[in-house]
């Protein structure tokens, strides 16, 4: 995952989410990527459910003191959380690349 849609071999990101200006490999242009929010919505909705259910678990299964949970999700959220970004955008840039999706248009007769 992460690479170029066009080509399958280009890097796809600079670092962990910023993107690239153009694949090193086909030099497909990624300018009319623009995933917009879709990657951040998919991403809380599936953390809340993942992270609060586990912490639920964890709760009444072992009880823990508060500064467990503190730990084991102040951490644990946002290295989750980066990395289901990650995935989601690839995923969703892969999408707009397949379907052709662009901005809808007013066809006027």
């Amino acid at each position: 995952m992460a690479r170029c849609p066009r080509c399958g071999r280009g890097p796809l990101f600079k670092n962990v989410l910023e993107m690239r200006d153009s694949c090193d490999r086909c030099g497909l242009d990624y300018r009319f990527i623009d995933t917009g929010d879709g990657p951040a919505v998919f991403a809380i909705f599936i953390l809340g459910f993942l992270i609060c259910g586990a912490a639920l678990y964890v709760e009444f299964t072992f009880e823990p003191p508060v500064w467990v949970h503190l730990v084991l999700w102040g951490l644990g959220t946002p290295l989750i959380a980066l990395g289901l970004l990650r995935f989601l955008k690839a995923l969703l840039i892969a999408l707009q690349y397949r379907n052709k999706a662009e901005e809808g248009r007013i066809a006027r007769d």
